[in-house]
């Protein structure tokens, strides 16, 4: 099963609270407060972030951390590589491949084929949509245009794309 670990799950809750305010500083513990996690996983995982070079960390009453860049520019692919490493779901689509039959091997190309869609789809997400801070209008719409028949010859039923209030979305 292809899962990311839950480090990595807790990075993108740590990142996506700094995008809403991506150029403000924010303690660990009040990230740790904001996201509901641990204040010693929040610690671990801003640490390898800013390892990554995705945070920046300043001291001082007025420290803490922020975005390293901006949300548009921050992909889910490069979260991903910074706890899992690139995404290889195969032995032979790493760059380091030590496979002994893929010289021989007649899949290899198409499973290189499946890890290079998934990386394209991982670099296509940023932070800015993970943190929801697009219109959840153009969200929905650009979904409607991404649906195709279901193989069995039906259309799919027609999405409203009027933009949605979130607001009203809560109760």
């Amino acid at each position: 099963m292809l899962r990311m670990g839950k480090l990595t799950d807790y990075a993108t809750v740590v990142l996506a609270s700094l995008a809403q305010e991506p150029t403000g500083h924010c303690a660990a513990a009040d990230l740790a407060e904001r996201t509901r996690l641990r204040p010693p996983t929040v610690s671990k995982v801003l640490k390898e972030l800013q390892r990554a070079g995705m945070v920046i960390s300043s001291r001082g009453a007025l420290g803490g951390y922020r975005l390293a860049r901006p949300p548009e520019l921050i992909t889910a692919a490069q979260i991903l590589d910074v706890f899992e490493g690139p995404v290889a779901i195969t032995e032979c689509s790493t760059a380091a491949s030590q496979c002994g039959i893929e010289k021989l091997c007649r899949v290899s190309s198409a499973w290189q084929r499946v890890n290079a869609a998934i990386r394209r789809a991982l670099e296509d997400v940023t932070l800015h949509q993970l943190a929801g801070l697009d219109s959840v209008g153009v969200r929905v719409a650009t979904l409607a245009a991404e649906i195709r028949q279901d193989g069995f010859g039906h259309k799919p039923a027609e999405i409203n794309t009027a933009k949605i209030n979130p607001e009203k979305m809560n109760g």
